[in-house]
């Protein structure tokens, strides 16, 4: 677990729009993961092997879940060889589960990083029309080519009602699979 853990609320809210001071101060990854040990984390769905399941905080890609490493490192291939295999396995049945909860047309599997430098997961289910509005060609594309703001807008954020019966379906599959 990263040692940068443990700064709170408080501070994520304060770093959360400074990309440069939230690098050198806290890792948001173990900040969600620790809540999830104290059970302060909402969006919380499935502890496995190698990393916890947890739904996304904005549902404009309805169904939009990651899947973050329990072991704090900034790359896959620093992850111990087995642990790795692990992992890529677990990451599997959670997108299989995810398009099977959430009746996907198409899964985008995207480990980056470059943000929050804990490995994990963004895992999407897509619609064969879900970013065609943004395409000045009208074809289908990458989930980034829809504006950040149009993505993030707090308009897309489940409410409590709506967070339990997506963890639900999402629990139940993986349990079907794992």
């Amino acid at each position: 677990v990263c040692e940068l853990t443990g700064t709170g609320e408080m501070w994520y809210n304060l770093i959360k729009t400074n990309q440069n001071l939230r690098r050198h101060i806290v890792c948001v990854i173990c900040d969600r993961i620790n809540w999830i040990k104290e059970g302060r984390n909402p969006y919380f769905v499935r502890e496995l092997e190698t990393g916890y399941v947890v739904i996304g905080d904005h549902q404009h890609f309805y169904g939009y879940t990651l899947f973050l490493c329990k072991e704090h490192k900034t790359e896959l291939h620093y992850l111990d060889r087995d642990f790795k295999i692990k992992f890529l396995e677990e990451m599997s049945i959670v997108q299989e589960a995810v398009s099977k909860a959430f009746g996907a047309d198409k899964m985008n599997c995207e480990l980056l990083g470059n943000g929050d430098a804990h490995v994990h997961w963004h895992i999407f289910p897509r619609r064969k029309d879900d970013i065609l509005q943004y395409r000045p060609d009208g074809l289908p594309g990458p989930v980034w080519w829809t504006p950040i703001e149009v993505m993030n807008d707090p308009l897309n954020m489940p409410s409590s009602e709506k967070l339990e019966e997506m963890k639900l379906a999402l629990r139940k599959e993986i349990d079907k699979l794992g």
